[in-house]
C-alpha cells in the first residue's frame, strides 16, 4: 500500500440508511479511521475519540453503546501493567464488524417491522368494517 492510501478510510455509501445519529456517525467514522485495516481492530480511549469528534467523554460512551447494540462494532475489555507491576484497566478494543452483516441485518430488521407494521394496519382495517 502506497503512502497516499495511508491518509484515507473508505465508509460504505450504504452508512446514510442505518439511521445514525450525527454523534454516531462521527464515532464510527473515527473508529473506522484508526483500526487496523487487516484486523479491524484498534483502541482509542474515549478522551481520544471525544477529542477527535469533539464530543464529551459521557456522549462518547453513548454512542459507543449505542454503536455496539446496533452490531457495527464490538468490544472487549483490555489491561495494561504499570512498570511497577500494577494492574490496571485499558482502552476498550474496538473491532469493526463487516458492514455488509450489518446492513444485512438491519434490512432483515426493517423488513420485520413493516411486515408487524402491515398486519396491524390490515387487522385495523377488518375490524373497523
Amino acid at each position: 500500500m502506497s503512502a497516499a492510501n495511508k491518509n484515507y478510510f473508505p465508509t460504505p455509501n450504504e452508512i446514510f440508511s442505518l439511521g445514525l445519529s450525527p454523534g454516531e456517525f462521527a464515532v464510527y467514522a473515527y473508529l473506522l479511521r484508526c483500526a487496523n485495516r487487516r484486523t479491524h481492530q484498534c483502541w482509542p480511549s474515549y478522551r481520544t475519540i471525544g477529542a477527535a469528534t469533539q464530543l464529551s467523554v459521557n456522549t462518547v460512551r453513548k454512542h459507543v453503546c449505542s454503536l455496539a447494540d446496533k452490531a457495527l462494532i464490538s468490544t472487549a475489555d483490555t489491561t495494561v501493567f504499570t512498570r511497577t507491576g500494577l494492574k490496571h484497566n485499558g482502552s476498550l478494543l474496538y473491532t469493526i464488524q463487516p458492514f455488509q452483516e450489518v446492513l444485512d441485518a438491519h434490512q432483515q430488521d426493517e423488513l420485520c417491522r413493516l411486515e408487524e407494521e402491515t398486519a396491524r394496519w390490515e387487522y385495523a382495517k377488518t375490524v373497523s368494517l
